[in-house]
């Protein structure tokens, strides 16, 4: 077939490769996924020095027969930019290579505080990779999310009967949460001047609480969250795990804390989420706030791997739950609504910000 007079091969092929491109991407996070399960980060970090391929093969749990097919992985993961590839300094006579990390890759690494292996194996899990096959129907449907129409009920009903997908999601964020926390300690101390109480409201099983209070030894800390989720949980003389739900009631304190909550729900939700937060914080002029660790879409720019993360975030709101990502002026529009009289934004927590919202 020839091709059209109007189309030049110069700008067909680049467009075929970049389709080719976008329809191979899972196959980067699968490879990754496949190395986290195998263990190869941590087994070239234990190696203590650059690992060469044979010494990785072999110390892999894998049937020998696929030792070939090893090499392969790693160049697409090497190409990702979770290893580096180069030549062996001991023994300048070896033609192999030897493997080493890179910044992404220690933060898989098990032992790492802050390793993200627990976000990275739940987010690829096939109970959340699944409604991503239904977005389609679900535009054409009257369903709230692909996540109902994949899996038969919302993701919250899944989660509260389901002990894999609540472990799954808890463990995913609390991963996330040390990270996060950490950062916020170090960078946003002032955000916690002056706070006698928190409460962190859907606060999961309680890790951002818990670095709180060993940083700000005075404060009060109570966590908030459904009854399956703190039913096992023990607090302590400046902690306290609440059983309840935020949309009924969220107890008293001088500042409520919201770390990936309100992107979970619609406008509406949050609004009512914000409204009880309203009522439990001191009003106007005592020093009441609400605290929010959420992303602000739009204030990446220059990063436009991170503005791709952060859509990509805003779809997996869209096939999970009924919530979403949002700019600025979107978040005015529901702390205005919502009774609040002023806010402010601080972007420095890397694709998310810390918002204080007061009355």
């Amino acid at each position: 077939m020839d091709l059209p007079t109007c189309v030049q091969a110069s700008e067909l092929l680049p467009s075929h490769a970049h389709i080719w491109n976008h329809s191979f991407n899972f196959i980067n996070s699968m490879s990754l996924k496949c190395a986290v399960q195998l263990s190869i980060p941590d087994i070239i970090h234990n190696h203590g020095k650059p690992m060469s391929l044979p010494d990785l093969v072999q110390a892999l749990p894998i049937n020998k027969a696929k030792a070939p097919c090893i090499y392969r992985l790693m160049r697409i993961l090497i190409h990702s930019g979770f290893f580096t590839k180069q030549k062996n300094l001991e023994n300048e006579e070896e033609e192999e290579d030897s493997y080493s990390l890179t910044p992404a890759s220690r933060l898989l690494l098990k032992d790492n505080p802050f390793s993200v292996t627990p976000f990275l194996l739940a987010t690829l899990d096939p109970i959340l990779t699944t409604p991503f096959h239904f977005l389609s129907e679900w535009f054409q449907d009257d369903r709230k999310t692909s996540f109902e129409m994949a899996h038969g009920r919302t993701f919250w009903d899944y989660a509260g009967h389901e002990p894999m997908l609540n472990t799954l999601f808890n463990n995913s964020m609390a991963s996330d949460a040390r990270l996060v926390t950490s950062v916020m300690i170090k960078e946003c101390a002032g955000v916690f001047e002056g706070l006698n109480s928190l409460l962190d409201a859907g606060g999961g099983t309680g890790t951002v609480a818990k670095a709180i209070v060993d940083a700000f030894p005075p404060m009060k800390c109570s966590v908030l969250e459904l009854p399956h989720v703190v039913a096992d949980l023990e607090g302590s003389d400046n902690l306290v795990f609440i059983a309840g739900d935020m949309f009924e009631s969220i107890p008293c304190a001088d500042a409520v804390l919201l770390k990936s909550i309100l992107h979970d729900w619609n406008d509406e939700e949050c609004l009512k989420i914000l409204k009880r937060c309203k009522e439990a914080i001191p009003c106007k002029g005592k020093g009441g706030k609400v605290i929010i660790i959420d992303m602000v879409l739009d204030n990446q720019k220059g990063h436009p791997e991170s503005t791709e993360t952060q859509l990509c975030c805003d779809m997996m709101m869209m096939a999970m739950v009924t919530g979403r990502e949002r700019n600025e002026k979107e978040w005015e529009k529901l702390f205005l609504d919502a009774g609040f009289s002023n806010y402010k934004i601080a972007p420095i927590l890397g694709l998310r910000s810390i918002i204080e919202v007061y009355p």
